[in-house]
């Protein structure tokens, strides 16, 4: 084990404020749009010479989410989309991690309106840096499309002229900047 390689492995915490956790999805068929959610936590373990022993937690706040349009955040919280009265969150468990040449290929469980299914997200290491306040850093790139119907995001509008409002297919994506808080 390399120095360098071993003072990456340890505990980590999110920086938010560093950090975007957010989505894509093709409307009527013609644009994209794009939101993302502003309340989150998330920790690991990242073990920089074994990846298969990296671990991942992340809670998002469902009520967070922003498209930068209040009348459609409001029709995504409610009942038709992430019904978050009675759903709050937004869960991702890692199960396994695996590094495919310069790739970590993370799966685990997302959990959406109470529905639990697995999902694989190909995060890119994007880099490693002590911040001026002396905290180390770990950065990471990911993205991942998944069907939203698999979670019960089930509404939907169709066009007069052929096909629907929202797309099924929506791309997650994760810029995520995370301070470690505790060495190997």
């Amino acid at each position: 084990m390399t120095t360098a390689t071993a003072t990456l492995t340890g505990t980590y915490a999110i920086d938010p404020s560093h950090s975007r956790i957010g989505f894509v999805a093709r409307h009527a068929m013609v644009s994209k749009v794009r939101g993302q959610f502003t309340a989150y936590e998330g920790n690991g373990y990242f073990d920089a010479e074994d990846p298969t022993r990296t671990t991942l937690e992340l809670t998002i706040q469902a009520d967070s989410i922003d498209t930068a349009n209040a009348d459609r955040d409001a029709h995504l919280r409610s009942n038709d989309f992430f019904d978050m009265d009675t759903h709050p969150t937004l869960t991702f468990a890692s199960t396994a991690v695996e590094q495919v040449d310069e790739v970590y290929r993370v799966t685990g469980d997302l959990t959406l309106r109470g529905v639990t299914r697995p999902v694989t997200i190909d995060f890119e290491f994007t880099g490693a840096a002590v911040d001026p306040f002396g905290n180390p850093r770990i950065g990471f790139e990911g993205r991942t499309t998944v069907n939203r119907r698999d979670w019960g995001l089930n509404w939907n509008a169709a066009l007069d002229a052929g096909g629907v409002l929202v797309s099924e297919k929506i791309t997650l994506e994760f810029d995520v900047s995370a301070i470690q808080t505790h060495a190997a």
